[in-house]
């Protein structure tokens, strides 16, 4: 199983001092790579309040090549909007060593790190797999 959630804030700059159109350009650039971008699931990018908020989720039952895919969007979307911040988190079952955990990709001004999750990891027994006293 492959499942992700993750939602980028679009910035050119993290001090929001951008000129004029630059913003707008970055944004359609965003919007290309999210059209090229062919994965099953939830991939939105939209204005919110007059702020570009770019949002992705899914879960796969199968393996797939949709990891890497996913990981260089989200990198290139901090490529094309420096100021950009967000949080994407993966769980992939496949993933030989992290298989019982969410990674979490962070983006701060537009650099992307990988990182352990704290909050849902171990995926077991944290939110799966019930143990039941035999009764």
């Amino acid at each position: 199983m492959y499942e992700y959630h993750g939602w980028v804030t679009i910035q050119v700059s993290a001090d929001e001092s951008e000129p004029d159109g630059l913003l707008d350009r970055a944004v359609e650039r965003v919007g290309r790579l999210v059209r090229e971008f062919a994965a099953p699931g939830l991939v939105d990018l939209r204005w919110a309040n007059g702020v570009p908020v770019l949002h992705l989720g899914g879960v796969l039952k199968r393996p797939s090549t949709l990891g890497p895919e996913l990981i260089r969007l989200f990198a290139r979307v901090g490529e094309l909007a420096p100021g950009s911040y967000g949080l994407l988190y993966v769980l992939d079952d496949e993933d030989f060593g992290h298989d019982n955990e969410f990674r979490v990709y962070r983006m701060a001004r537009g650099q992307v790190t990988e990182r352990a999750d704290p909050f849902l990891t171990p995926v077991v027994p944290t939110i799966l797999e019930d143990v039941y006293a035999d009764a």
